[in-house]
């Protein structure tokens, strides 16, 4: 039997009310929205992930200004944005 719609909120939230820890109700907005947006832009740039950090030791090297460095940068990559960090949530 799959839990319902209800169930599964409420266990949801019981999770989140866990993980809160020493952080007030109140608080708890400031850190789980900006996480989740960092996820969510760290899950649109997956795909290209390591085609944009191999470009950026390629185009780093080239001690390039700002805007070129973008330019290409911007071509290795489908979105409109990049990067060029290894690190990951």
């Amino acid at each position: 039997m799959t839990p319902s719609f209800t169930q599964t909120a409420a266990f949801l939230w019981s999770v989140a009310d866990l993980m809160r820890g020493d952080f007030k109700q109140s608080q708890y907005g400031r850190i789980i929205l900006p996480f989740t947006l960092l996820r969510r832009l760290e899950c649109v740039l997956e795909k290209d992930k390591q085609v944009v950090l191999k470009k950026h030791g390629e185009v780093s090297r080239m001690k390039l200004p700002e805007e070129a460095y973008e330019k290409m940068m911007l071509r290795s990559t489908e979105a409109k944005f990049f990067n060029t960090s290894p690190m990951e949530l």
